[in-house]
C-alpha cells in the first residue's frame, strides 16, 4: 500500500524543527491511512456514520491501538472514548486532547480523524521516549461531531460538557427511526458511567482547517484564538399533494416552491453580511417526493454562523420574520424550530500561548484564525480551558471525499500538539 511519504522522512519529517522529541510522521501517516480504508468509498473518501457499524469498527481499531500503547480506555454513557496514561502526580487533572472519528455521508479521510490519530501519535510517542508528564493524560474520541445521522452537531461533546441532556440526546432518531440511544447498544459502546464533565487541566484539538485561508497565505499552522456564533434550525412547509398535470397554478399550495423561496432568502441574507456570512441550508426531505405530484410537505435545515453574536441576534429577528412573508404569499404553513444556538467561543489565552510557543519554537510559520466551523472544542471550551490548533487542507476543501492534506502538514500540526500537551501538563502548579 502506497502511504503518500514518498517525499518525506520517517522520523518527525523535515517539519520537526528545534527538537529532540519528535513524533514519527510515517507512523502518523500509516494510520490514517489504515483508519481511512474503515468506510472507505469509491471516489477517496470515507462514509462512517456516527454509532453506524463502520463507526464501530474505527472505535474497535482505535481502542486496539491504545491498548497496545499502554493507554487505559474507558467509554462514558454516550459512547465518548477516553485512553488515559497516567501521570507522576495522580492527583492533578488530567490534560485532554482528540477530536472525533465519524464522517460526513460523503466525508474526507482527514476531518476529525487526523486529531484523534494525531494524539494517539502524542501517546505513542511519550512512550517511545520513556517520559511521564506530570499530570495524566487523556485522549478522546468524542461521539457524533458531525451530526449528520441524528440531525445535532457536536452530541457526545455537548452532553459531556452540561450543554445537553443526556436522555434527550438518547432519544434522537435518524431517518429509519433508529434512536442514539439503541445505536450505542447495538454497537456495544454505551459507556456504565453518564456522560458528564470531571475535572481537566484543558483540551486540546488538532484539526485541519477546512477553509482557505492557511492555503491561500501559505501558512503552516492555524492558531484557533475562537470560533464564530451559530444558529441551527429544522424548517418545514406544509401545502397541499395534488397532481401535478390537472392543478392550475391559481389553486396550487407548493410545499417545494416555498421552501425554494425561502432557501434563496438563507442565501441572499448570507451575502448581505459579505465574506465574514455564512448561511447554508444541507438537509432537505421532499414528501412524497413523486414527479408528478406537486410536494405537500418539505423539512430542510437552516443554519446562520457569524463572528459577531450581535450579527446572529439579528439574523435570528430577520430570517423567521421574512421567511414567514413568502409562506403567506405560497399560501403554504411554515414552521419553524429553533435546533441549536451557539454563542462565540473564544479559547483559552493561556492554551493559545502554549501552541504559539511552540510553533515558533518548532519553527512554523503561523497566524491566528478564527474557525467557521463547529468543533467539539466549542462544547469543551464551555467546561474547562481549550485551544485549537489547524493545519491547511488543499483548496480549503471539507466535508468532501476529495478533502486532502500533505503528510508534512499532518506531521506539522502534530509536532506542535504533542509539544504544547507536553507544556500544559508539565507545567508548575
Amino acid at each position: 500500500m502506497s502511504t503518500g511519504m514518498e517525499t518525506g522522512t520517517a522520523k518527525g519529517g523535515p517539519d520537526a524543527r528545534g527538537t529532540n522529541q519528535r513524533i514519527d510522521a510515517r507512523r502518523l501517516w500509516d494510520s490514517l491511512m489504515q483508519m481511512a480504508e474503515i468506510g472507505a468509498t469509491p471516489a477517496g473518501g470515507v462514509r462512517r456514520l456516527a454509532l453506524s457499524d463502520l463507526d464501530r469498527q474505527g472505535r474497535d481499531r482505535f481502542r486496539a491501538l491504545c491498548a497496545a500503547t499502554g493507554l487505559t480506555v474507558r467509554v462514558d454513557g454516550m459512547g465518548n472514548m477516553f485512553a488515559r496514561r497516567e501521570g507522576r502526580d495522580p492527583s492533578r487533572p488530567p490534560v485532554l486532547f482528540g477530536s472525533h472519528l465519524d464522517s460526513q455521508p460523503t466525508g474526507g479521510k482527514f476531518d476529525g480523524a487526523l486529531g484523534v490519530l494525531a494524539g494517539l501519535e502524542v501517546m505513542r510517542t511519550i512512550a517511545d521516549l520513556g517520559l511521564t508528564t506530570e499530570a495524566p493524560l487523556e485522549l478522546v474520541n468524542w461521539t457524533d461531531e458531525e451530526g449528520s445521522r441524528f440531525g445535532r452537531s457536536l452530541m457526545g461533546s455537548a452532553v459531556w460538557a452540561g450543554l445537553l441532556e443526556q436522555a434527550e440526546v438518547e432519544a434522537y432518531a435518524d431517518a429509519d427511526g433508529q434512536t442514539v440511544g439503541q445505536s450505542l447498544d447495538a454497537i456495544g459502546y454505551r459507556g456504565p458511567e453518564p456522560a458528564r464533565p470531571f475535572p481537566a487541566d484543558a483540551y486540546f484539538e488538532l484539526h485541519i482547517e477546512q477553509g482557505p485561508i492557511l492555503e491561500r497565505s501559505e501558512t503552516e499552522i492555524g492558531i484557533v484564538t475562537g470560533a464564530q456564533a451559530m444558529v441551527f434550525y429544522e424548517a418545514v412547509t406544509r401545502g397541499q399533494e395534488s397532481h401535478a398535470g390537472t392543478t392550475p397554478p391559481s389553486a396550487r399550495r407548493d410545499a417545494l416552491v416555498c421552501a425554494a423561496r425561502i432557501i434563496d432568502l438563507v442565501d441572499r441574507m448570507m451575502r448581505a453580511r459579505g465574506e465574514d456570512g455564512r448561511g447554508t441550508v444541507g438537509r432537505l426531505h421532499v414528501r412524497p417526493n413523486s414527479h408528478n405530484v406537486i410536494p405537500g410537505e418539505v423539512r430542510f435545515s437552516v443554519e446562520f454562523r457569524h463572528p459577531s453574536d450581535e450579527e446572529i441576534a439579528r439574523l435570528e429577528a430577520q430570517f423567521p420574520r421574512e421567511a414567514g412573508f413568502i409562506a403567506r404569499d405560497c399560501g403554504v404553513e411554515f414552521q419553524l424550530t429553533p435546533l441549536l444556538r451557539i454563542k462565540a467561543q473564544p479559547f483559552d489565552t493561556s492554551c493559545i500561548a502554549l501552541v504559539r510557543d511552540a510553533a515558533a519554537r518548532l519553527g512554523y510559520s503561523a497566524r491566528d484564525i478564527v474557525s467557521g466551523a463547529g468543533h467539539d472544542a466549542v462544547s469543551v471550551a464551555r467546561h474547562i480551558p481549550t485551544a485549537m490548533i489547524f493545519v491547511p487542507c488543499k483548496d480549503g476543501l471539507s466535508h468532501n471525499e476529495a478533502e486532502s492534506i500533505l503528510p508534512d502538514q499532518a506531521a506539522a500540526g502534530c509536532q506542535v500538539l504533542l509539544d504544547a500537551v507536553l507544556a500544559r501538563a508539565n507545567r508548575p502548579l
